[in-house]
């Protein structure tokens, strides 16, 4: 292949597609290297209409073989895990997770921090809620400068910053992100000003989703359909065909046919298959990227070893580095390290003051769940979330709690929707503790088993939230001494919560309880009693995370004080951009894939006249 290149983009998720699809159809040369495979949806053109997916078993249902962690001095050596065949082995390469608050444990292995190494990224196996941040979360410290919060132990809004750009500079982007994506939904409702609206019409709700929209209506939350990354007509930019999209085969997982709008299908696809633009693009799975040498201001070449291993190097007039947050940071890092004098000077890497790296960021989150028991209802029938409210995002709401910054609810339908999954999400265990819930209840055989599952299988509602985190200087990515697979440090990620954001977090859970309590007793459902339903959040529970990898690059207009400048840049390199949700500098009210997505789209419109 050839060397050399206009724009050289690592990743191909949220933060990396969008850049390749609008430079490739201005006619730049543009190489994404994406570090997972290429797994192909039925009816590829190249594979015949009959081709079957190349997504596996194991990651429709999450559950891999068991594995067990061989890394010494982790806390959880010898424990079982279970993966899939888009996410590392841990062994192989893991993260590593220390809570600050706790210097006297051991750090651990986790999983938190791969959203997915598969082209595509996260957008393959996200639930595909695609919401827009809300006027508000732009500004946050301008919008709490003179406010009292509650839990605020005078340190709250310390390390706050506005975006430097706003709400009105993201919308025509919003839009074309809604639009060449395909996002179904509804826009009256929501707490942001329209333009163009360009959702597709949304699927009838789920019948049990009703009982979160009277909950929502009797506490005084307006609601909206919640806006999906799954098309429900044809889709012209992408040219893909309606058909009848399913949670057991859509949501979180890798849909083998096409109807989630992941980047591979809705941007990259479509691009290599357009004459004018496809031989501009290359698309080079299996490639991970090792580490970026640059000559002064300028990084003019990407390491990186191929599918059998062995190492390649392209140059690029452009580098857009889009891995996702803590895999962003760490190819920095191991880029100043690799060459402290060259680009670790640029980068100010261990320097008094450097901020790569800090002000990590993830979402508050949590929710309510329960069993409406007495009907048990089909849920594979409709997508993730039917009903979403912003009624927890506005100035009233936020003064009346005290509250520097609130997110919004939605509905969760596809939860333990099918025998399989209601194991796997038993008492809310996921991703490192996959299994666990199930597992320790050993009495669950014969007819308790049969009990269990009358109670629980297709009765089961959940309610979420999404909101912003407070960022913090000691929330960071380091580099750790355990190596990886290629003899590279691991990246470490270190965090844990503000006073203030588990005040958030149990105002919020609250609320979802009372849309619950509320939606039961005015659907008729008299048995719901709040012992009964299970709330919280994962405030005390470290890093958890939920796949929304934020900041730690946040951009801004001083050098001084963030580590990209307002389209991008990294600052001290003329041609370095990141555009995964490392640029964030407050991590929003909802959920991110979307806000990255229009920003990629910004960044590229930029790009066009830098290049």
């Amino acid at each position: 292949m050839e060397a050399e290149f206009d724009v050289v983009v690592i990743g191909s998720g949220a933060g990396g597609a969008p850049i390749a699809y609008e430079l490739a159809r201005s006619g730049m040369r543009v190489l994404v290297l994406e570090k997972g495979p290429l797994l192909r949806t039925q009816g590829d053109d190249d594979r015949g209409p009959f081709a079957l997916s190349d997504f596996k078993r194991d990651e429709m249902f999450n559950a891999g073989p068991e594995r067990i962690i061989t890394i010494p001095g982790m806390a959880n050596t010898n424990a079982s895990f279970y993966g899939s065949h888009v996410e590392p082995d841990l062994n192989d390469e893991p993260h590593i997770y220390s809570d600050p608050d706790k210097p006297q444990n051991k750090s651990t292995v986790t999983v938190e921090g791969y959203t997915a190494q598969v082209v595509g990224g996260g957008t393959q196996l996200y639930g595909a809620v695609s919401l827009r941040f809300t006027e508000r979360d732009f500004r946050l410290r301008t919008a709490n400068e003179g406010r009292t919060l509650k839990d605020d132990p005078g340190d709250t809004l310390d390390h706050v910053r506005d975006w430097p750009i706003g709400y009105d500079a993201f919308l025509p982007y919003y839009e074309k992100a809604e639009r060449l994506v395909g996002i179904n939904g509804t826009a009256q409702g929501q707490g942001k000003s329209f333009g163009t609206n360009n959702y597709q019409k949304p699927l009838a709700a789920n019948p049990i989703s009703e009982v979160a929209r009277q909950g929502m209506a009797a506490l005084g939350l307006a609601t909206y359909r919640t806006p999906l990354a799954v098309i429900t007509e044809d889709h012209a930019p992408s040219g893909r065909k309606a058909g009848e999209p399913r949670v057991g085969y859509v949501n979180r997982y890798g849909d083998p046919l096409g109807y989630k709008s992941n980047t591979w299908v809705s941007l990259l696809r479509p691009t290599l298959k357009d004459p004018q633009a496809g031989p501009f693009l290359r698309l080079l799975p299996n490639a991970a990227v090792t580490h970026l040498e640059a000559s002064g201001a300028k990084v003019d070449r990407v390491h990186f070893r191929d599918e059998s291993g062995r190492t390649k190097t392209v140059s690029g007039k452009v580098v857009v580095v889009a891995c996702s947050a803590v895999e962003s940071i760490r190819l920095m890092m191991l880029s100043c390290e690799h060459d402290p004098t060259g680009f670790g000077r640029r980068a100010r890497y261990g320097e008094d003051g450097s901020l790569l790296g800090r002000f990590f960021l993830t979402h508050a989150f949590g929710g309510a769940e329960t069993a409406l028991t007495g009907r048990r209802y089909d849920k594979s029938i409709s997508l993730d979330s039917d009903y979403a409210t912003d009624g927890c995002a506005g100035a009233e709401f936020l003064d009346a709690n005290g509250m520097w910054a609130g997110g919004v609810i939605y509905n969760n339908t596809s939860d333990q929707c099918l025998p399989v999954t209601l194991a796997r999400n038993d008492q809310s265990a996921d991703l490192d503790t996959n299994w666990s819930g199930f597992m320790r209840e050993t009495g669950r055989r014969e007819g308790a088993m049969r009990t269990w599952l009358d109670h629980d299988f297709g009765t089961r509602l959940s309610v979420s939230f999404m909101a912003n985190q407070i960022p913090r200087l000691t929330n960071r990515i380091e580099l750790h001494p355990v190596r990886d697979k290629w003899n590279r440090k691991s990246a470490h990620i270190i965090k844990q919560w503000h006073s203030h954001d588990g005040h958030v977090m149990n105002v919020m859970a609250d609320i979802c309880k009372n849309i619950l309590l509320k939606g039961a007793e005015n659907s008729g459902i008299k048995d719901i009693k709040p012992t009964d339903s299970e709330y919280g959040s994962v405030y005390g529970n470290g890093v958890r995370i939920a796949n929304h990898i934020l900041g730690g690059m946040r951009f801004g207009t001083d050098e001084t004080d963030s580590v990209l400048d307002p389209d991008c840049r990294m600052w001290g390199f003329d041609n370095l951009y990141v555009t995964d949700g490392s640029f964030m500098p407050t991590s929003g009210g909802a959920n991110p894939t979307l806000t990255i997505q229009a920003n990629a789209f910004r960044v590229a419109d930029r790009l066009k006249q830098a290049v």
